[in-house]
């Protein structure tokens, strides 16, 4: 890739996608070195976005591979499905006589046959054995690799920009990390959230924004809190309370029986932490300061 190419493809987040500085660094750095980008980060905190926003950014194609727990590295690369050719075989089917019938294309060959310089996002790698870091060394280093049934080998013209997603559930195996370009994405201050926001809610109420901010933070320091409530969920609350038209005493009321904010079933996403916040409720009733 060129310079020139490199400097009309740098990334400057997008009008829907409020990108911190040093995530900024982070995105170029793994386009100009070629490097898989490997993204960090809680859930909530826009990883998977990221990939959708550099394609349009860059106005590349995206090609999203999508991790389980059952997934294999060699998926990514084809599968041959013998048994159907077996079937069609004792059919009589004349597309027995051609094997490329029976060899699916996976992601990575997707990308390193796209005409166009492609974004390939591979979400969520740690939900896979964690042999599957490792299995995929060889082909995203060589950016190329063989199809043993037809005798031809599959390479990239170009080196696709890879963004690799991980929610730590499990640890990355070393020789993976030496090869990726790293950025953990740190959960949003108040003043980065207050962008995003605007984003999505340009000219909605100040104050009401300050206080539902007050509550979301508020929540997300409680001890023993199960799932923190995410940007995300944010936004969803703020919908709600805009499409119920919720006045805003009901936010400032700092009786203890409001412990638990109202339409809370759009932060808190278990039945443990309402319950949490039922004690801590019905605690601060017993106790008033």
């Amino acid at each position: 890739m060129s310079d020139s190419t490199t400097d009309t493809q740098r990334f400057e987040g997008t009008s829907n996608y409020i990108a911190t500085d040093d995530l900024k660094v982070a995105v170029n750095a793994a386009v100009t070195l070629r490097r898989p980008l490997l993204v960090k980060g809680e859930p909530g905190t826009g990883k998977t976005v990221l990939a959708h926003e550099i394609s349009k950014a860059i106005n590349a194609p995206l090609i999203e591979w999508n991790i389980k727990s059952t997934t294999k590295a060699q998926q990514g690369l084809y599968e041959y499905d013998a048994v159907a050719r077996l079937r069609d075989g004792q059919l009589g089917d004349e597309r027995v006589h051609d094997i490329r019938n029976y060899i699916k294309k996976g992601k990575l060959w997707e990308a390193f046959t796209s005409p166009e310089l492609p974004v390939l996002l591979i979400d969520e790698i740690d939900k896979a054995d964690i042999e599957f870091p490792n299995d995929l060394l060889q082909e995203l280093d060589r950016m190329s690799f063989d199809v043993y049934e037809t005798q031809e080998r599959i390479e990239a013209k170009e080196r696709p920009i890879v963004v690799i997603t991980s929610n730590n559930e499990k640890e990355l195996p070393d020789a993976f990390l030496r090869r990726c370009f790293f950025h953990y994405i740190k959960f949003p201050d108040r003043e980065t959230m207050q962008a995003i926001i605007d984003v999505h809610f340009p000219g909605i109420q100040k104050t009401l924004v300050k206080k539902a901010m007050d509550i979301f933070y508020e929540l997300r320091e409680v001890p023993g809190l199960k799932k923190k409530p995410s940007t995300s969920e944010l936004l969803d609350w703020l919908k709600l309370l805009l499409n119920e038209d919720m006045p805003l005493d009901v936010l400032q009321d700092s009786n203890p029986n409001s412990a638990i904010p109202p339409l809370h079933g759009a932060l808190l996403k278990n039945e443990q932490d309402v319950m949490l916040f039922e004690r801590l409720a019905f605690m601060a009733r017993r106790n008033p300061s």
